[in-house]
């Protein structure tokens, strides 16, 4: 039987994120509102959990759901590399409603379908998903629908499609942006746009300079660049679908540290200083970044964190992201009523919330 809090009352929102924390570490399936569409979330690192996600919405591993973070450091956790314009997007965009195709981290011990060996990911700007993140550690989230019908833009939509498929229902109002993510592939040498969304194109060009699109033919140099792709699905408005990860599987490096939920947890809660755009609430949770704007550390294999505690002590490092802290909304990602490292090679999705 699901259950739905009335998150703007005091008292129902914090006894709604603590029955969210609680059934997420169930295994079960919670909606959430973001700053673009409302989501259905698991937890990422159970199978069992994203199996049933994909079949609440009648779809199959081969449109793997993104993964929604409380912080960039938990972000930067999860991938191999940002690519070249990673850190940069992150910089001007984070918080808010840009989705990042990545290469995975190849230790990762996760399944969320059929990756091809990325993993999209984006920081949400959104007081109530943050701290819901920040307990929970990163989240499987696709955008809460069934296949084929819009999303929801407010608690009773998704429960009206979703039923007692969720747990736990948080109800935050509407949704603070009737578009979905924007995608951007970073696995390849040039950022390609695998969806349109709430930020702007332009302004997404004006951070990187080229920008590909489905109607762009890459020059012979991108193409020699670029390593074969697979054909990319199309995307509708009214259906936020994940992003389709076909990039071909990355070479495995060892000199990544193995982490499961817990220590992707630890991330979160390092609570890193937020992007431009952050909410007062969102700042409280977080810890300001140093003064000499120090770059996430490295994991290279002389300094890679073997256990839990080794990780979680590593992500404590008080040098934390780089995310530019001055306060401020991205002009196109409303403040809804409710996903650094070092600069490295370039990826590919569909996705949402």
């Amino acid at each position: 039987m699901s259950r739905r809090y009335d998150c703007a009352e005091p008292m129902e929102r914090t006894r709604g994120i603590a029955e969210a924390v609680s059934a997420v570490r169930r295994g079960e399936l919670i909606v959430l509102p973001t700053d673009t569409v409302y989501g259905v979330g698991a937890d990422a690192f159970v199978g069992p959990a994203v199996t049933a996600l994909l079949e609440a919405k009648g779809r199959g591993r081969d449109m793997p759901p993104p993964v929604l973070v409380g912080s960039v450091r938990a972000a930067t956790a999860l991938v191999d590399d940002l690519g070249t314009y990673g850190q940069d997007l992150i910089d001007e965009f984070w918080p808010g409603a840009l989705t990042l195709v990545c290469r995975a981290n190849p230790n990762l011990m996760w399944d969320l379908g059929e990756t091809k060996g990325t993993v999209a990911i984006r920081m949400p700007m959104h007081e109530l998903a943050v701290e819901v993140l920040k307990e929970t550690g990163p989240l499987a989230v696709s955008s809460a629908n069934l296949s084929g019908q819009p999303a929801a833009r407010n608690a009773g939509e998704a429960e009206k499609m979703l039923g007692d498929s969720i747990s736990v229902y948080l109800d935050g109002g509407v949704s603070g942006h009737a578009d979905p993510s924007t995608i951007l592939d970073l696995t390849g040498p040039v950022p390609r746009v695998l969806r349109a969304g709430a930020i702007p194109l332009d302004k997404i060009r004006a951070v990187v300079g080229v920008l590909l699109t489905d109607e762009d033919e890459p020059d012979e140099s991108t193409e020699a660049a670029s390593a074969p792709e697979s054909p990319k699905p199309s995307l509708t408005k009214e259906e936020p679908a994940e992003p389709q990860q076909t990039p071909a599987e990355p070479p495995a490096d060892p000199a990544k540290p193995s982490f499961t939920k817990d220590e992707a947890s630890a991330a979160d809660s390092a609570k890193p200083s937020l992007a431009k755009g952050e909410t007062s609430e969102v700042r409280e949770a977080s810890v300001g970044a140093p003064a000499d704007g120090g770059a996430e550390p490295s994991l290279a294999a002389d300094d890679s964190p073997q256990t839990h505690e080794e990780f979680a002590e590593h992500l404590a490092d008080p040098a934390e992201s780089r995310v530019k802290d001055d306060p401020g909304t991205h002009g196109e990602v409303a403040e809804a009523p409710a996903d650094g490292a070092v600069k490295s090679s370039p990826a590919k999705d569909e996705r949402e919330s």
